[in-house]
């Protein structure tokens, strides 16, 4: 790319399509799946694929709150009397022939005029996701239908594509805050972009990764300059061969024929129901952030670390109240996280007290049980934990006579790990000591055990 090219600033702006975190569908009682690789077809009913007669039922409670915490997350005003618009366009992936939606020339979003991290939001909605239709062989995925999703959409504010990734990534981790999004399913953009005084604007649709929307942009970017883009139309990204392709001219909002559904109520919201949301939306990253350096003093990196999921911010909180938090830092940083990630889960999916993982860290502080001890119980704490005070584990071993004893068995059952340590193999005393931790079951004093197995090798 020219010098020229990389100096370009454009006018970039988002449609961003999230899935809501919810057990059923937006508008009936089906399983709200995102499963990748899920058996096409078993997740479905007369309403979300539009068999005829078949009406939908009212909204699901729960995407409605969830969509009003994302609105009041991204500072929006909250509109109180929504109506139920119909958009119809004719595709493969829509067996209605139109999409329930908040969105549209009539409609009345959820939230308007907000403003997250710099930049502003125009509006944002909720809606139902269409199907998943494969051009390739024709076949229509009916899991998908009617899946609650919410769309938020940004002024065109952004000029670079690293200022859009670097917003994304930020606006995700706060999401993922609020537990209202699946950040498993992903996240699909429609990216509108133009060179002012240039080009017209063109939308690309449904890029579905923070990396390909920085390619698309920047690609996009390159092409309108080379070839100028005088009509308002709409493209579709490769991310194999880095192009972007024309799939239609642009549609304006007469064109999807929007108009009230008659099968739909209104959504009618208060003050009070809206306040009683506001009070479920937990501090933003960046506060949680300041706070855990500040109150626990923290170092930055830490902090990061334990900020990146709420859960495990607020779990170290309520340890770090019982425990000196230097000395808990590495239990949650490390070893809980070790937990976690050897059964490939999340704090949220598991029951861990905290009260039982403060327990367990004072036997240890209080130097009753080993850390080798500790690590072992806490392995048990999957999937359920319980208080380790109540099980009946055998102290720590400090006595030096006591481990003599232990150490002797050691190297009279090794001794070809004894002769290669006195020919000079240093590995061979961490396999001893390995030995005598596995002989006392973990309870030796590490450092007392090291110095009585060092005297014995001299």
């Amino acid at each position: 790319m020219s010098k020229e090219q990389k100096e370009l600033k454009g006018m970039i702006g988002l449609e961003i399509h999230c899935y809501l975190v919810t057990k059923e569908k937006l508008f009936c009682k089906c399983k709200s799946s995102r499963e990748r690789g899920l058996k096409p077809n078993i997740n479905i009913c007369a309403i979300c694929t539009a068999q005829p007669g078949a009406r939908p039922m009212l909204p699901n409670k729960t995407a409605v709150e969830k969509a009003i915490q994302i609105a009041l997350m991204l500072n929006c005003k909250v509109n109180e009397n929504l109506p139920w618009q119909r958009k119809h366009y004719n595709w493969p992936d829509l067996p209605k022939g139109y999409q329930n939606t908040l969105s549209g020339k009539h409609a009345i979003p959820l939230g308007v005029k907000g403003r997250f991290l710099g930049i502003n939001i125009s509006s944002m909605h909720l809606e139902e996701d269409p199907a998943a239709w494969d051009p390739e062989t024709g076949e229509v995925d009916y899991n998908r239908s009617g899946l609650p999703l919410v769309e938020i959409i940004t002024d065109p504010d952004f000029q670079t594509s690293e200022e859009v990734k670097e917003w994304l990534t930020k606006l995700l981790h706060n999401l993922s805050y609020l537990k209202a999004v699946d950040s498993n399913a992903g996240i699909k953009v429609d990216v509108n972009v133009n060179i002012p005084g240039k080009t017209e604007r063109v939308e690309m649709k449904n890029i579905n990764s923070i990396e390909n929307i920085g390619l698309a942009i920047d690609c996009e970017f390159k092409r309108q300059l080379e070839e100028g883009a005088r009509v308002k139309e709409t493209r579709r990204f490769d991310p194999i061969k880095i192009i972007t392709i024309k799939m239609r001219e642009k549609e304006g909002a007469e064109d999807y024929r929007f108009i009230a559904d008659p099968d739909l109520k209104p959504i009618i919201l208060d003050n009070k129901i809206i306040n009683e949301i506001k009070q479920t939306i937990p501090e933003p990253p960046e506060e949680k952030l300041k706070k855990i350096i500040k109150k626990f003093k923290i170092d930055n990196v830490n902090a990061e670390i334990l900020t990146k999921n709420i859960d495990i911010a607020i779990f170290f909180e309520k340890v770090a109240e019982k425990i000196e938090p230097k000395f808990a830092l590495p239990w949650v940083t490390i070893n809980l996280f070790r937990l976690l990630n050897e059964n490939k889960t999340t704090l949220d999916k598991i029951d861990i007290n905290p009260e039982h993982f403060i327990s367990l860290l004072k036997l240890v502080k209080d130097k009753k049980i080993t850390e080798l001890q500790a690590k072992q119980i806490l392995k048990q704490f999957y999937p359920k934990s319980f208080d380790p005070n109540e099980q009946k584990v055998e102290g720590k071993i400090t006595d030096e006579k006591e481990l003599k004893k232990f150490a002797e068995k050691v190297m009279k059952d090794n001794t070809k790990a004894v002769n290669d340590y006195k020919s000079g193999d240093k590995k061979a005393f961490e396999f001893l000591m390995g030995q005598v931790m596995r002989y006392t079951d973990k309870r030796a004093d590490f450092k007392i055990a090291r110095v009585v197995l060092e005297k014995l090798l001299r």
